[in-house]
């Protein structure tokens, strides 16, 4: 049985939580093995959830040598058709980031899941190129929940921790686009081998099964998930524990921080170069190397099944490194792994060997989802108001990425498609190089130690003017700061921290 750490609260005189918490009632430790209320039950919605819209989204990859020949697919169809899959979701990401600011993650995650859920069932009677893309295209807006993922990570889990808690919720909602390479062909088999089916009715059949795994993670989030520690988004706001935030301003300041920016570039060639893969990968194989649709399916899903310890250990390697090296550690660690990526992925289409790429493509998977993982170490630091508007920018940035590298190198027959992996490689390089940009005055950036006499209060209490202060809209922020100091590294780990003297402390 767990020990039961106690906080306390102004307003609610003690609460419980099973795990440890920070004076935002965070939790400070990540117990992967526990569902305990609420931080790690979101965790384990809010991965399972993800799952199953990445199974969604790619269900139809692994069966499009049989889904191209019924539905007549030329090369330009089947391109269109990935494009759409990741396109759909580069507004959605953005506009769950407001939501998840404004309403919560709970509601704005079960809403987009249940609401996209009927594109899967549709998938199964699409009778053509146009109708074949417009399914993809909207059930492809389900991959909005990887900010909701990532801000009800950063919501429960506290700054120490938080690279672990982002890092394995994403990695392990990332595996749906491996493990649907399996579940798929399997299920097709299943359908018309067994039950007798012919080919073309059983992909059609085949759909059914993500479509209801979709809509029943979407009641389970809804019904069992709580928004922040203390309760939902509602109570807080009614009780007044809450500040119920404006669009305006939570937009304003994220738009106008540029680190957001840059993050939504750079995670634009990790993220984005997965979702391309996961696109085209199996294909690859059976076109390249002339492998049966099986064996295709399983060398694609191993770069997807990576996802497992990959993305999660990118995450864990930066709160790692930031113990002793800070911020700037984080950043330094996500500029290295993702420059190796991209030396991978241009080594991965110049091997022409079937054992050579596959080896090449299960160690750059490694360093690609690493670096995804690393580089949502460092977001949940860009801005504590406007935090889902920043995840959402940043997540959308991988699906613009994604759809621009299929749009020049994967689309047509411009370039074979060993070529584009290459030229993919390169992307990857060269967008990488910004990383050098990004300073924060509280911590310094690759090059640049901290700004003399800053600190995480000046950082993050600029986001409110001198009314809202007056009012206390900004305490969250000057807890969330106290917390935050951690980021300094080791060196920081001795300075005082200052309590806001009308902010409670903490009991545990």
């Amino acid at each position: 049985m767990n020990t039961m750490d106690v906080s306390q609260n102004p307003d609610n005189n003690y609460r419980k939580f099973a795990l440890p918490v920070d004076s935002e009632h965070k939790a400070t430790e990540f117990r992967l093995f526990s569902i305990a209320t609420p931080h790690m039950r979101a965790f384990h919605l809010s991965w399972i959830s993800f799952f199953a819209c990445f199974v969604s989204t790619f269900a139809a990859p692994p069966l499009l040598p049989i889904i191209r020949d019924n539905l007549n697919l030329t090369a330009t169809d089947i391109g269109n058709a990935g494009i759409a899959a990741v396109s759909g979701a580069v507004f959605a990401r953005v506009a769950m980031g407001t939501a998840c600011d404004l309403f919560g993650p709970r509601l704005a995650s079960s809403s987009l899941i249940l609401l996209t859920a009927p594109a899967v069932f549709f998938s199964a009677i699409a009778n053509s190129p146009s109708a074949f893309l417009m399914v993809r295209f909207f059930t492809g807006f389900s991959l909005a929940t990887f900010v909701s993922t990532q801000f009800w990570m950063s919501s429960m889990f506290s700054p120490n921790v938080v690279g672990t808690a982002n890092g394995l919720s994403g990695g392990w909602g990332n595996l749906g686009g491996g493990a649907t390479q399996l579940i798929m062909p399997l299920v097709y088999s299943l359908i018309h081998n067994n039950i007798g089916s012919t080919k073309f009715t059983a992909w059609r059949i085949a759909f059914f099964i993500p479509a209801i795994f979709q809509a029943l993670s979407a009641y389970a989030i809804f019904f069992l998930g709580q928004d922040m520690p203390d309760g939902n988004y509602v109570r807080l706001e009614n009780s007044g524990e809450k500040h119920k935030d404006s669009f305006t301003q939570v937009f304003y300041h994220a738009i106008t921080n540029y680190r957001g920016w840059i993050l939504a570039l750079t995670y634009g060639y990790c993220f984005g170069v997965e979702l391309t893969i996961d696109n085209i990968i199996a294909q690859y194989f059976y076109d390249r190397f002339n492998v049966n649709l099986h064996t295709a399916g399983i060398i694609a899903a191993s770069f997807g099944l990576a996802n497992l310890f990959s993305r999660p250990g990118g995450g864990i390697l930066s709160d790692v490194v930031a113990k002793r090296y800070g911020m700037r550690g984080r950043l330094w660690t996500l500029w290295v792994v993702q420059m190796i990526g991209g030396l991978l992925c241009l080594l991965l289409g110049k091997i022409g060997s079937l054992s050579g790429s596959v080896a090449v493509m299960l160690v750059f998977s490694v360093f690609v989802q690493a670096a995804c993982g690393l580089t949502f170490g460092v977001v949940p630091f860009v801005s504590r108001r406007s935090l889902g508007v920043i995840s959402g920018m940043t997540g959308g940035g991988g699906n613009v990425g994604a759809v621009l590298t299929q749009v020049i190198f994967f689309r047509g027959s411009r370039y074979s498609t060993e070529e584009g992996i290459s030229l993919m490689g390169v992307m990857i390089m060269c967008c990488t190089l910004v990383i050098l940009f990004i300073y924060f005055p509280q911590w310094g950036g690759l090059f640049c130690g901290p700004k003399k006499g800053v600190t995480e209060e000046d950082y993050y209490l600029a986001e409110w003017t001198a009314a809202e202060k007056e009012q206390g809209f900004h305490k969250m922020s000057i807890k969330f700061s106290e917390n935050s100091r951690r980021e300094r590294g080791k060196i920081g780990a001795s300075v005082p921290i200052q309590s806001d003297k009308d902010t409670p402390p903490t009991i545990v």
